[in-house]
């Protein structure tokens, strides 16, 4: 009985180490795929990063075009028909 139970050690052994093998294969596959669909998370952030970056750069340069004092000055003149006073027209106050 000794002998049966020496022959069957090394084949238990060997089972435990090759169900350990495949286990650490299927992990690392698992992890590896995991690294890459992240990856490819991260590529897709970075370059919706970097289109919301130019589009905010477009927007303040067209907020400064807006705020420009000679456009205010011609949306005053030709669309709300307003006129610069005359300088007879103006009065200084002074504090005392």
């Amino acid at each position: 009985m000794k002998s049966s139970n020496r022959n069957r050690q090394p084949t238990l052994l060997t089972l435990v180490f090759a169900v350990a093998c495949v286990v650490s294969a299927l992990a690392l596959i698992y992890t590896r795929h995991e690294s890459r669909k992240l990856f490819v998370e991260l590529e897709q952030l970075t370059a919706e990063r970097d289109e919301l970056n130019i589009e905010w750069g477009q927007l303040q340069i067209e907020q400064s075009t807006w705020a420009t004092h000679a456009r205010i000055e011609k949306v005053a003149l030709e669309e709300l028909s307003l006129q610069r006073p005359r300088s007879t027209d103006i009065y200084v106050i002074e504090r005392q």
